[in-house]
């Protein structure tokens, strides 16, 4: 039985061994490909990990001029106070409606325009249709922030129609109900066509020759899409659902934070705008971070959530 073992181990060991060289060797031949991975894990390690360090002062009182990891422990003091803050309750609250609307709107207005793209028969119109989408997701936060303000200002385009049909005009930026619906509408307009890019790569890959098969057999446009189309960029379609759905309290913080106002702050208040006025405008540092690692871990659980289902119910995840 001990020679058994010994065999066993050193089995083990021989494997661990060759697998170590195979690993050599394979960096050896391609390690000009491999040094590439330097400056990316560089900037992993600086900018993403690094940071992480400073989590701590959601535990510990943090003090301008002091430690950086804080003066003295204090325990889960912050959590307990922004649990029991009714603003926060208040901005968690805009952050959930706000997140849900945008991802049960904006997520499937990229896959249904895919769709769409691809069943025009004119390859010219359809490639002016995908340029003329691709263009705003290139231009930067603040000018599609002041593009915005300038459409729903009152002497602005959208209130010249608005008074032509009803005679009144709207204080669309103003007013808090109005909030959701330009912010929801300026992302699809923004995302849409940019968004539709991997559905689109996506829809290449599908066999031709299943739609042929399903012409054959009498299927017609609609019943091709729903059998063949759709379930091939069905994979596309959950990885990119699981990513968003871990996103999904990290609203747009840059365009609600050039959009918001004083008057609209009841349905447009977020917990990133919350944090940046505690943290930066306050100098509360640490109650800031402790509602920043919070939103954190709630997006981890729904990442893995949303990828455990997904494995369950449709056998496609992300691991």
């Amino acid at each position: 039985m001990q020679q058994i073992g010994k065999k066993t181990q050193v089995e083990v060991s021989n494997k661990k061994t060759t697998k170590l060289l195979t690993v050599l060797r394979t960096l050896r031949k391609d390690w000009q490909l491999y040094s590439l991975l330097i400056l990316p894990i560089i900037y992993l390690l600086v900018f993403k990990y690094g940071p992480m360090a400073g989590n701590i002062i959601a535990f510990r009182k943090f003090v301008p001029g002091g430690s950086i990891f804080g003066e003295y422990w204090v325990g889960l003091h912050y959590v307990k106070m922004f649990i029991s803050d009714p603003t926060f309750l208040k901005v968690f609250k805009n952050t959930l409606i706000l997140s849900s609307l945008t991802l049960l709107i904006t997520f499937p207005a990229p896959i249904i325009f895919a769709l769409l793209l691809n069943e025009l028969k004119s390859m010219k119109f359809k490639r002016f249709v995908q340029t003329a989408s691709y263009l705003p997701h290139f231009f930067s936060i603040v000018i599609v922030s002041g593009m915005i303000l300038e459409l729903v200002a009152l002497n602005g385009s959208i209130n010249n129609i608005v008074e032509f049909f009803t005679g009144e005009k709207i204080s669309f930026i103003q007013k808090p109900e109005w909030f959701r619906t330009i912010y929801i509408g300026s992302e699809i307009w923004q995302g849409l066509g940019w968004g539709a890019i991997l559905y689109l790569a996506a829809l290449t890959g599908i066999n031709g020759e299943l739609y042929e098969a399903a012409k054959i057999d009498g299927a017609n446009r609609w019943k091709q899409t729903i059998y063949i189309t759709i379930p091939g960029i069905l994979p596309t379609i959950i990885t990119l659902l699981i990513l968003n759905i871990g996103n999904l309290l990290a609203v747009g913080f840059e365009k609600i934070l050039l959009l918001y106002n004083p008057l609209n702050y009841k349905t447009s208040d977020v917990i990133a705008t919350y944090v940046f006025r505690v943290g930066l405008e306050s100098s509360n540092f640490s109650y800031a971070t402790a509602i920043g690692l919070f939103e954190g871990i709630i997006g981890l659980i729904l990442v893995f959530s949303a990828n455990y289902i997904s494995r369950r119910l449709t056998d496609n995840s992300l691991w």
